[in-house]
């Protein structure tokens, strides 16, 4: 399991209050969520980054505000119909706050689902990866990875194209629908850049015909890939996140034995990102909650969950993470050659990998 972490709350306060200006507007910020009572999150799985002990030590420091939370499991696509679906509904279903893949920030700010906020600890999240205004932010990020069940598969992948292989029938699988899940869509262009696809429609138009490969092959099988269906041996082999994988390696605790690959032919990087909802029930207590969430203390509870958060480098110039955590991630040569996409072709791709996964593999991937 992760490692559980416990942050002292004056801990967060000196993160947070640079003056007593900001003091003052930060007792505002947590009285006024306070008076909300509760803040609404979704598609938080407790495995996911950490997030079971970032959550708790939310709870922990402000325990008159109620963390509620819907569907850990959906998609990033799913966040932002919960957003539509309840434009007008302030009871337990509509989202406060949302954490989504890259290309689904900018859409939804299009769209006018976000309302603008910007942490104290603004300026040590690389412009690269926020909205000038604040609409969006990015968080934490990692690579693609596979997970693989040793005592069923006795050779280990090591590349894409390994997959194909008549070795792995009926084992590899994604871990989310590539019409909604980022996680599946970001796999997609990683096994077309791993043909030497340039990232965007390139990368999403060859990795449609690599899994279109893998599907009339037998390899591909249409089912969510997760701890337990690795376990179990209906998905052996699942193509997923580092952090995710390494999250489950350790829920699994040996049983059974795996093994987590970074493919050799394609090292692509995903960033995910925050944001409010413009139409958030609790405004106040998702402030709160995206200032916890970008605190050093917040930021360290990603890491605890392998995920390398948006402010790693600010953190590590100032010496503030600790060895164990830094000894825990995967060996830095497997970022070395990682590909971060630009915002353009993550979008390029997400668009091309949505409307074309029916027509070019004709999968349709249940739970």
């Amino acid at each position: 399991m992760h490692r559980s972490i416990s942050f002292a709350p004056t801990l967060v306060a000196a993160a947070l209050i640079a003056s007593q200006g900001v003091a003052q507007s930060m007792d505002d910020l947590v009285a006024a969520a306070e008076a909300d009572g509760r803040v609404t999150t979704i598609a938080l799985p407790h495995t996911w980054c950490g997030y079971g002990d970032v959550i708790a030590g939310f709870k922990e420091m402000y325990p008159n505000i109620e963390v509620n939370e819907l569907n850990p499991d959906a998609g990033s696509a799913d966040e932002l119909e919960a957003i539509r679906a309840n434009m007008g509904n302030t009871g337990p279903q509509a989202p406060d706050v949302i954490d989504v893949g890259l290309a689904f920030g900018p859409a939804a700010q299009e769209e006018g689902l976000l309302q603008p906020y910007k942490v104290s600890t603004w300026d040590s999240i690389p412009d690269s990866a926020k909205d000038a205004d604040g609409h969006w932010y990015g968080d934490y990020y990692g690579v693609m990875s596979f997970i693989v069940n040793l005592d069923l598969i006795d050779n280990v992948p090591t590349s894409f194209e390994d997959l194909l292989k008549p070795e792995y029938a009926g084992a590899v699988a994604l871990a989310g629908d590539p019409r909604s899940s980022n996680q599946a869509i970001l796999a997609v262009m990683a096994a077309g850049m791993a043909r030497g696809a340039e990232p965007g429609t390139a990368a999403a138009e060859a990795g449609l015909e690599f899994f279109a490969e893998l599907n009339a092959a037998g390899n591909f099988v249409p089912v969510i890939g997760k701890a337990g269906t690795l376990a179990q041996g209906t998905t052996p082999i699942v193509i997923q996140w580092d952090y995710n994988a390494l999250s489950a390696r350790d829920t699994l605790a040996g049983n059974p034995p795996v093994e987590i690959v970074v493919p050799s032919d394609a090292v692509l990087a995903g960033v995910y990102v925050q944001a409010i909802s413009a139409y958030a029930p609790q405004p106040e207590a998702a402030k709160l909650w995206m200032e916890y969430l970008y605190s050093d203390e917040g930021q360290l509870g990603w890491l605890a969950g392998y995920c390398h958060p948006i402010r790693f480098n600010d953190l590590a110039e100032r010496g503030v993470i600790p060895q164990e955590m830094m000894d825990a991630l995967p060996p830095a040569e497997s970022y070395a050659a990682a590909v971060f996409p630009t915002l353009d072709q993550v979008n390029s791709n997400r668009d091309a990998v949505v409307s074309g996964w029916d027509q070019v593999v004709g999968a349709n991937v249940v739970e």
